[in-house]
């Protein structure tokens, strides 16, 4: 028996929950301009660390719908890890986001809800609207959205040799290898519970054209909501750079197999980036171990 492309029985890693607390603002002060120089860079990385938390609880809530239907035990297990990852990355992201809006960025409190609130109380309406197998297909393919961002990221010595500050490039290595440790659960759950392949396909068409746009608006209303970062000509000019950076140029190429009937993320293989982080982040000499709580 087969759960998408894992062999049950097979020596398969469940993704790991380590309860981690980065350090930002310490031991110097996280200056507001975080990526130096880069005005776009830093807003996107700004609205993306506003919008995990609650994606992350949504993408959690998908999931747990289907929680009573899940009979295989080593998916069971991978589910598990799967939600303690998620729960930590919107735990540390939270605590970054705290630093952000402190230091300026105000389109980041628009995300700061916490689960009392209007805002969250509307997003969990809007998930019970739509079919359940809905929810769960946007959770999919937000998590291959992630992965193949994580991939780049971790990927790309360009990437990695662009300054900026230390903590928070911590974070965003160990989110970026976390989201490629569990990139397929989400997606296996879906499989395993008879979600039409049409559908799958449907969420992410609409996905594939619509969520850069979105984000980019939203580093738009970062930026003007950001009175440090009115400099027009500076931010064209090195938004024109990011959309041909490596972190943008070619990413809905890369986007584009999801669409195929039969893809699984696993046809993608990350096995030796992943091993490759695994050391440098907590191998013996792990940069992150003095991060683990």
């Amino acid at each position: 028996m087969t759960i998408g492309r894992q062999e049950i029985g097979s020596p398969t890693p469940y993704p790991k929950v380590r309860r981690m607390r980065f350090r930002f603002g310490e031991p110097e002060p996280m200056a507001h301009q975080f990526v130096q120089g880069d005005i776009p860079l830093t807003h996107l990385i700004a609205v993306l660390s506003g919008a995990f938390p609650p994606g992350e609880e949504s993408f959690i809530r998908s999931v747990r719908k289907f929680s009573g239907e899940i009979t295989d035990p080593v998916l069971k297990k991978r589910v598990a890890g799967f939600i303690g990852q998620e729960a930590v990355h919107g735990q540390q992201h939270r605590r970054l986001n705290d630093q952000l809006i402190a230091n300026g960025f105000p389109i980041v409190r628009l995300f700061a809800f916490g689960p009392d609130a209007r805002r969250e109380r509307g997003l969990i309406a809007i998930e019970n609207a739509v079919p359940r197998q809905v929810h769960l297909a946007v959770t999919a393919a937000a998590e291959h959205y992630t992965a193949t961002l994580a991939k780049r990221v971790l990927g790309t010595q360009e990437i990695q040799d662009i300054p900026g500050d230390p903590e928070v490039w911590n974070l965003l290595n160990w989110h970026a290898f976390e989201e490629l440790e569990h990139k397929s659960v989400a997606f296996d759950v879906y499989r395993h519970t008879g979600g039409p392949e049409a559908i799958r396909i449907g969420v992410m068409a609409g996905m594939y054209f619509l969520t850069i746009p979105v984000v980019s608006l939203g580093v738009l209303a970062s930026i003007l909501s950001d009175p440090r970062s009115w400099r027009p000509l500076r931010v064209a000019r090195q938004s024109l750079r990011l959309a041909r950076g490596p972190i943008v140029k070619g990413l809905l190429g890369e986007m584009r197999p999801y669409l195929r009937p039969g893809f699984h993320p696993d046809d993608i293989d990350t096995t030796a980036l992943l091993e490759q982080w695994r050391r440098e982040l907590f191998g013996a000499d792990g940069e992150l171990l003095d991060r683990i709580g």
